[in-house]
């Protein structure tokens, strides 16, 4: 623990604090782009200890949340009507697709199953050759390279019944979108550490000078967090527009090698659909033709039509950073974590889950 808690010491995140008062003199928007830094500013407190001139703005970092609902009725669709073992990570059971979500259909008896990792699910094909194996593969760069992994140890066994259904995003070209967006307001951007450990930091260059944004690569801890904040601060107040790595004891430049391989053996890039969000080109991954026996689009060729989001619900607004959670009319009314409107109040990573059960919990202690 002595490494944590080197990035949790109160001292010192209230002498950053201190340094970024000190240091502002005019109102910056800066998006962290992960969810998990998200949930680390609000359950830590970190955006009401800042300045009132600092407005952290949330973006689009969760990729649970930008899954479209076409994906998610298609996994409900192969559990329920092509009896295959629908394998996933546990965030995803809950997410609401157009009628229903597959922690529903798993009560009515799909046969959907909770994994840690991909790999498990081609040993429950392995154990399962009458049975057709899917696994949802959501995820950012960071969960590619397991997921890659997993078709190719299932094409080395010779496991046939074994494939992915894909909804991998990338960060990156979701930068560009808020960027281009009209409504964007956006001076600077903390990247997701965890993303670019596996990726490095050269994709964020051409954006910085594409943009003229700066872009601080950190990582999750407060002490992360509020340096990371500082550094961003600190270019902004001097006119400057660069890339720095906060999170370097973690996350190099050219990123694990390895995984980048793997990822690259599996998966092309290809354009994307994100929930509240519409399309981004280049944004997603989809397996290859190498490797398309082990795509669950290619195998069922099911099409489903995409479904409008919940008139009530604003997630789209939250995931381009354009409203706050609290400012949706029915956050903790109609829409609460038990019964979501919408995506980002659902997963661990997800805006409104985290307004939910930290700073909306934090208001009604202090009332």
């Amino acid at each position: 623990m002595k490494h944590v808690n080197e990035y949790r010491d109160e001292d010192l995140a209230q002498s950053y604090l201190k340094q970024i008062k000190e240091l502002t003199t005019q109102p910056w928007n800066i998006m962290e782009v992960c969810g998990g830094q998200t949930h680390s500013l609000v359950k830590n407190g970190i955006i009401d200890l800042l300045p009132d001139e600092v407005n952290m703005i949330h973006g689009p970092g969760c990729p649970v949340c930008v899954t479209p609902i076409h994906i998610i009725d298609k996994a409900i669709h192969l559990a329920e009507e092509k009896n295959v073992i629908l394998c996933s990570y546990g965030d995803m059971l809950r997410v609401p697709g157009a009628s229903k979500s597959l922690l529903d259909s798993k009560a009515d008896n799909a046969d959907i199953r909770i994994l840690y990792s991909p790999l498990e699910a081609v040993q429950i094909a392995q154990k399962n050759p009458d049975r057709e194996v899917v696994f949802f593969a959501v995820g950012f760069e960071t969960t590619a390279p397991a997921n890659a992994m997993s078709v190719v140890q299932a094409h080395q066994l010779g496991v046939k019944n074994y494939s992915i259904l894909t909804s991998h995003v990338l960060v990156p070209p979701a930068i560009e979108a808020v960027m281009d967006d009209e409504e964007s307001n956006i001076n600077a951007f903390l990247a997701a550490g965890h993303v670019c450990t596996i990726m490095g930091t050269s994709e964020y260059g051409p954006i910085v000078d594409k943009y003229k944004i700066p872009i601080v690569v950190t990582g999750f801890e407060p002490v992360d967090l509020l340096q990371g904040i500082y550094m961003t601060v600190k270019q902004l107040e001097e006119g400057r527009s660069e890339l720095e790595n906060q999170y370097s004891r973690v996350v190099k430049t050219d990123g694990n090698q390895n995984a980048i391989k793997i990822i690259k053996e599996v998966f092309n890039v290809d354009n994307r659909v994100w929930r509240g969000i519409g399309n981004i080109p280049k944004s997603g991954y989809e397996v290859n033709e190498k490797y398309a026996s082990y795509d669950a689009n290619v195998k069922f060729d099911v099409s489903i039509a995409d479904t409008p989001e919940n008139e009530d619900c604003i997630a789209g607004d939250v995931l381009k950073g354009i409203k706050k959670p609290q400012e949706c009319s029915q956050f903790g009314k109609k829409c609460k974590p038990e019964f979501p409107l919408g995506a980002p109040m659902v997963s661990s990573e997800g805006a409104c889950a985290a307004y939910y059960h930290f700073h909306l919990a934090m208001d009604r202690v202090a009332q």
